[in-house]
């Protein structure tokens, strides 16, 4: 996994320093990395792989490899970076109930992942709830008329947020965000690719795993038991019928040329 890092982070990290925000510019930043962990994360239990975190001055974001990846998974792995920023709101928030001394040194953790999760929940994208949003579209209208409707929701949100601007707030993060979205959504996104299993080095002196799975198991379902650790080798039934047996370097063979959602036979 590669992290790179853009000039302007460190930039950004500067000043902060300067004027004392410091320890806030480096709370956002791990907060946007636990966030980008879940996606990471998610993305490898669903078969497909990230290959770069890229840090900038307004955040973070994975680059994952997910071609041919359903509406309904990729919903999944929209929704696992905000999960993570909620799983750590709830623990902040509980170890307050348990040992209220705690609040004032955990106030801003608390507060930048409950602004990080309403702000990816947002219906914009390229935002994890503007990819909920385009997937949802794509269930019932056409890939070109949804991929027009959330670019129209996503430049109404970048209205609201310049009006929340000269209205309510004059808070600089609101025009950031905005600046941020809309640049965003006019760059087009990296081609992806499946994951090249075959390609990667093989240990030697592995244990072998035998995984018992049904005729209708997918290569998405095979894909879960694969741990690195131990060489895997699947054995598919029919009921208590015996129909083949797939070695994990087949398993990759056959995967360059199929989807992950085929049937293994």
């Amino acid at each position: 996994m590669k992290i790179s890092v853009h000039p302007l982070f460190f930039a950004a990290g500067l000043i902060t320093a300067l004027f004392g925000g410091f320890p806030i510019f480096m709370i956002c930043a791990l907060t946007a990395l636990l966030h980008e962990c879940g996606h990471i994360f998610c993305a490898g239990r669903l078969g497909f792989e990230c290959t770069k975190i890229s840090l900038m001055p307004y955040g973070a974001a994975a680059v994952c490899n997910i071609e041919g990846i359903s509406p309904w998974d990729e919903i999944k792995l929209a929704l696992a970076g905000p999960a993570v920023n909620f799983f750590l709101c709830v623990a902040v928030a509980g170890l307050w109930w348990f040992v209220p001394q705690t609040y004032a040194y955990t106030d801003l953790i608390f507060y930048a992942n409950a602004a990080m999760l309403v702000l990816n929940l947002l219906p914009a994208y390229p935002l994890d709830g503007g990819r909920v949003a385009k997937c949802v579209l794509c269930l019932f209208l056409k890939p070109q008329t949804a991929e027009i409707t959330i670019r129209i929701v996503n430049l109404a949100v970048v209205a609201a947020l310049i009006a929340l601007y000269f209205t309510v707030a004059r808070n600089f993060t609101l025009i950031t965000a905005a600046a941020f979205l809309l640049c965003s959504a006019l760059t087009k996104s990296p081609p992806a690719q499946k994951i090249n299993f075959s390609a990667r080095k093989k240990k030697s002196g592995r244990e072998i795993k035998y995984v018992v799975l049904s005729q209708n198991s997918t290569y998405k379902d095979a894909l879960r038991f694969v741990d690195g650790n131990r060489y895997l080798i699947l054995q598919i039934y029919e009921d208590e019928k015996f129909l083949d047996e797939i070695t994990e370097d087949e398993l990759y063979k056959k995967l360059q040329n199929s989807s992950l959602y085929d049937k293994l036979v």
